[in-house]
């Protein structure tokens, strides 16, 4: 029995007696009957920038696009350069347009690879100086780089269109004019301020519904160019409420990281598709549940699925911005990168006990690939940040 001390709220040490039953896909992947993007993380050089607040980024190329190979073998699609990969928040627009280039070049190499790229105005900082045109204009900048290699759109929320918009009238002529210039049908992007304080308001109104009610007459007007939106309010309500008005066709993607399980399984009038931060994590559990839903079981899709919820909303809790720390924090405890470092520095967002909670969490259900290097790894880690030894 592998056991590790971890610290609790409390202030004592509890001696954890680990679970250590990984889930993992037995053989070949059924296609999934659900569009499921997992959204992905960066891979950092940490030996490459002494002072990661402040330096700039060194990107392990190699590592994040097998992390990429590591999903779309298990049968998902990348969402890539999303919030997960830290845009705005340690990955600036050169970076992130280089790692769109890689990725969508290395997709293309990779049998049945499917990936979409996320297109924001990160390289424009909100302001009063900034103008509805400019954030056409930035949107437009990176809009080209993806089409320019092929690839699909994600249209990210962007903080420099909530900064100067006046009401929804401002977000219908940007989004109008946006997917009139695209090649491609887009995905939209919702993204509460739970996410990204910046972004409170977007479309226009504080209000949900009202906001709603937005982005329904923006997809009517566009119908052939909107392929689905993502949203991500953490509040199953308002993503049933649009799912049940959008038009034949057109997508729903559930970005809800506490409600996922239910939304995707969905309800007589309807379900959710996925483009989610945590599939990063929890990749193969997630794969052979989604499987289990394909073959139409759906008790042992919820069996699988559902204790993986109490772990991403550990992950995700508020302050929710910092989620990306546990994803990381995960692949590292997996074996797919070999130290927890992030862009910026931004493992130090989360401390001791949120760690020592993510574990425990995803050893109960089956998110530890290795149990024994997590418990290493994990040992290691305490040591450092909460001088626990073991």
């Amino acid at each position: 029995m592998i056991q590790i001390r971890l610290p609790q709220p409390d202030g004592t040490l509890k001696q954890h007696r680990m679970l250590a039953a990984p889930v993992a896909p037995r053989g070949p992947a059924r296609p999934f009957n659900r569009t499921v993007y997992a959204a992905a993380h960066v891979v950092v050089d940490p030996g490459a920038n002494p002072d990661p607040w402040d330096g700039p980024l060194a990107v392990d190329w190699d590592r994040t696009l097998a992390f990429r190979d590591h999903l779309y073998g298990l049968g998902f699609r990348v969402a890539e350069a999303m919030d997960t990969a830290q845009r705005g928040m340690g990955v600036d627009w050169p970076v992130a347009r280089e790692l769109i280039r890689r990725s969508l070049r290395h997709a293309r190499s990779v049998p049945g690879a499917q990936l979409a790229c996320g297109v924001g105005t990160d390289q424009l900082a909100p302001g009063a100086q900034v103008t509805l045109n400019d954030v056409v204009a930035a949107y437009r900048e990176q809009l080209e780089v993806v089409e320019a290699e092929g690839g699909n759109a994600i249209l990210m929320a962007s903080r420099a269109l909530a900064s100067c918009a006046h009401d929804a009238d401002d977000y219908l002529a940007v989004y109008g004019r946006l997917l009139h210039d695209a090649s491609k049908p887009v995905v939209l992007h919702w993204l509460g301020a739970m996410f990204d304080p910046q972004l409170a308001g977007y479309w226009g109104s504080t209000d949900p519904a009202v906001a709603i009610d937005t982005v329904v007459a923006l997809i009517a007007s566009n119908p052939t160019k909107v392929e689905g939106i993502k949203i991500s309010l953490l509040d199953p309500v308002w993503e049933v409420a649009l799912r049940r008005r959008l038009p034949p066709g057109v997508k729903m993607y559930t970005g809800d990281d506490f409600n996922y399980a239910e939304l995707m399984a969905g309800d007589a009038s309807g379900f959710s598709h996925g483009l989610l931060g945590i599939f990063d994590a929890i990749a193969p559990v997630a794969a052979v549940a989604l499987d289990a839903l394909a073959a139409g079981e759906s008790q042992r899709y919820h069996d699988v699925l559902g204790p993986t919820v109490a772990l991403s909303r550990e992950i995700f809790r508020a302050p929710t911005r910092h989620y990306k720390a546990g994803v990381v924090l995960l692949a590292w405890l997996n074996g797919h990168q070999s130290h927890f470092s992030m862009a910026a520095g931004l493992q130090s967002a989360r401390g001791a006990l949120h760690y020592a909670r993510v574990f425990e969490l995803a050893d109960a259900c089956g998110a530890l690939a290795d149990p024994t290097l997590a418990a290493h790894r994990m040992g290691q880690l305490m040591s450092v940040l909460a001088g626990v030894e073991s």
